[in-house]
């Protein structure tokens, strides 16, 4: 039996998490699945039996970060699973974290790799909590601390959300004058924007296209797929079908035929 769960942060965290998410699974069989880029850092920790990477022969480490990439991943079951997620806002990781989120980049990174104190202590209460809702209530002490810490990173903070804002309302985006927006040479904002986001912005745009894709086919099933690549910026339908591929593995009727369309992005 399976149970997914969303729970939404304390007011005073909304700017920084989007919310945390909650999977139970008591199955014995293995059970695979594709996940796709979000566009968003996560702080993940496994309180039952760990995922185990296919292609690889290890599984995810116990409690990690899960950086930014452009390429699709598969995951297995091996046992009952119990896991609780931190989705951060795209740019707000690099306060909470204190680290540049590029370091991060197409990777699982263990929180005992990290060399951050309270959050190996946090990962061990969590792993260890009675319950869900004590595990959410210790994530949250650790992170309103974190809180006092953001004063050197707000004015950062500031510019990226800015640029954020313009990415998730045009569908076309012009990269090269998001530095403007930003208020920062191309040079700066580069920089800026990868050490926030962990990606860089083509890169990051990319995705967010992907998931506007997903989020539009999820509103409107019966969108033609020409239609579909015009109102996502795609430039044309076989760039969309190229890009498909590379974010999920499938071809978008390859993708239809096996998975819900979902945006984990734009879905409210």
């Amino acid at each position: 039996m399976q149970s997914f769960e969303i729970i939404k942060p304390i007011h005073v965290l909304t700017p920084y998490v989007r919310y945390y998410w909650i999977l139970e699974d008591s199955a014995d069989i293995p059970v695979s699945e594709r996940t796709l880029p979000t566009g968003c850092i996560q702080l993940v920790f496994h309180r039952g039996k760990r995922l185990l990477l296919v292609g690889k022969t290890e599984s995810q480490p116990r409690a990690f970060i899960c950086g930014q990439c452009l390429n699709f991943s598969d995951v297995m079951s091996a046992g009952k699973i119990e896991m609780i997620t931190v989705v951060f806002q795209p740019h707000a990781a690099r306060a909470i974290l204190q680290l540049p989120l590029k370091l991060f980049y197409g990777e699982l990174i263990a929180l005992d790799d990290i060399e951050d104190l309270e959050l190996s202590i946090l990962s061990r209460r969590v792993i260890e909590a009675d319950n869900h809702d004590a595990c959410i209530c210790l994530i949250e002490q650790f992170l309103i601390r974190r809180l006092r810490m953001l004063e050197e990173y707000e004015y950062n903070l500031r510019r990226i959300s800015a640029v954020l804002h313009k990415i998730n309302k045009q569908a076309k985006i012009n990269i090269s004058g998001l530095s403007e927006t930003a208020c920062l040479s191309p040079k700066q904002f580069n920089r800026v924007f990868l050490d926030y986001v962990g990606a860089a912005p083509k890169e990051f745009v990319r995705i967010i296209r992907m998931q506007r894709a997903l989020f539009t086919i999820q509103q409107d099933p019966s969108i033609s797929f020409a239609q579909l690549a015009y109102e996502c910026g795609f430039s044309d339908q076989s760039h969309m079908i190229k890009e498909f591929r590379l974010f999920s593995g499938y071809t978008p009727t390859e993708y239809l035929s096996v998975c819900a369309p979902y945006s984990d992005y734009f879905s409210e």
